[in-house]
């Protein structure tokens, strides 16, 4: 699993010029889930994105966590995380999730983060989406479940 988190002040998800999911201060998070994804991929990563200390504290450091500033999760599908570009110059998919287990692990991730008590918007999962953001920071981070650290 992928995903771009990014610290936002807003953002909104719109298809077909309609509004499916605002939010206000949190993390805009692309996601991608790979063919080899299990439930373990997920857990990591949601429970490092609820975690992740990049909001300022009141001497300006990046020292709280989601939690501690009422953050918002807009989470938003994003198969070409999983673009492989290395060869050629259109990209491969090959190892991102048919879109049957894509769904099932990305609802899966929204599960977990709203199971945690936090306010998760998402986008529509297969549609043609439009994503607006006021970046703040701008802070970004990439995030991949394959190779991390054991617990």
């Amino acid at each position: 699993m992928k995903l771009v988190v990014q610290r936002v002040n807003r953002a909104r998800v719109l298809v077909e010029n309609e509004e499916v999911a605002a939010i206000g201060c949190g993390f805009l998070i692309l996601c991608g889930v790979g063919r080899d994804d299990t439930p373990a991929d997920r857990e990591y990563l949601a429970r490092k994105v609820m975690n992740l200390r990049v909001f300022d504290d009141a001497h300006g450091k990046m020292n709280l966590a989601p939690r501690d500033v009422n953050a918002e999760f807009l989470v938003v599908s994003q198969f070409t995380l999983f673009g492989d570009c290395a060869r050629g110059n259109r990209p491969s998919y090959l190892d991102a999730a048919p879109p049957e287990e894509g769904e099932a692990g990305y609802e899966s991730f929204v599960a977990l983060l709203r199971d945690a008590g936090f306010g998760v918007g998402t986008g529509r999962f297969g549609a043609y989406m439009r994503v607006e953001l006021e970046n703040d920071g701008p802070v970004t981070l990439l995030l991949e479940s394959q190779g991390r650290a054991s617990p």
